[in-house]
């Protein structure tokens, strides 16, 4: 669903993406994990569009949108979150729901004045489907909430509802766990599952929680120095030893000391 084919991005004498190339197959989780300073939030920020790369392309179905503006891409069915939610904090959690899609009737003054009832039967129809993400979610019970009362957790819950308004092709998610509780972590990677299995959404997210990134995707992406490093199942890059120098002794290698501690086999070598 998405190439990308050396991709590179500097900042005056910094290269932050490094000649990546990368393929995100259709309704796949694919996790791209590395080091602080890999280059993966820049990589995702190129590929939504947030800034033109300095050199390099993106597909999305083989169509290039290589520096296309985010709601082009929106309208495309691309879709992103942030490790920092953006909510609309006075508004509550139904109303950022019904926020998100493009174009309503009721955003016309000549529509909203003089045909009331498509204005209307339009508001209903977002209001429905609305009420039905936060009932996939199980976050009826905060539909009237104001965004910014919500935890940390409940935000992300809620901007992944947001990707739900909308017929989403490929949905990138920036560190979804960051912050997040393990038992809301777990009502998170409930519903991308079920979203990928049921209604065939394709994700690729950023994660630094290895255990989440084992229960969710295959494959697994690895970044160092704005470069793709390898790539493979979960259990390959933890055991792959360009991935663990990468790592310098910390993240994978550590997860993988402490998992094979709790399972009392030694760690790979």
């Amino acid at each position: 669903m998405i190439r990308v084919e050396n991709l590179v991005k500097r900042f005056g004498g910094i290269v932050a993406v490094n000649d990546a190339s990368l393929e995100i197959d259709k309704g796949s989780i694919t996790g791209l994990i590395g080091p602080n300073g890999a280059g993966k939030t820049t990589l995702f920020n190129i590929i939504a569009g947030a800034f033109p790369p300095t050199s390099g392309q993106v597909f999305l179905d083989d169509q290039n949108i290589t520096g296309l503006p985010p709601h082009e891409l929106f309208a495309r069915g691309l879709l992103r979150t942030f490790q920092i939610a953006h909510e609309f904090g006075t508004l509550t959690v139904r109303e950022n729901l019904m926020m998100v899609p493009g174009s309503q009737s009721g955003e016309s003054l000549w529509t909203a004045c003089l045909r009331p009832r498509n204005y209307k039967q339009s508001e209903r129809d977002i209001t429905a489907r609305a009420d039905e993400i936060l009932e996939f979610l199980n976050i009826t019970h905060l539909a009237d909430e104001a965004a910014g009362n919500l935890s940390g957790g409940q935000k992300k819950l809620l901007e992944l509802g947001r990707t739900m308004m909308v017929d989403a092709k490929i949905v990138f998610l920036d560190e979804v766990g960051a912050g997040v509780n393990r038992t809301l972590l777990n009502t998170i990677g409930d519903a991308i599952l079920r979203l990928n299995k049921e209604r065939g959404y394709t994700f690729c997210m950023i994660e630094h929680d290895m255990d989440f990134i084992s229960r969710l995707c295959d494959p697994v992406i690895v970044m160092a120095e704005g470069a793709v490093l390898t790539r493979g199942s979960a259990e390959e890059v933890k055991s792959n030893e360009q991935v663990i120098e990468a790592y310098l002794g910390t993240g994978l290698k550590n997860t993988a000391i402490q998992s094979a501690a709790r399972q009392d086999t030694p760690p790979a070598q």
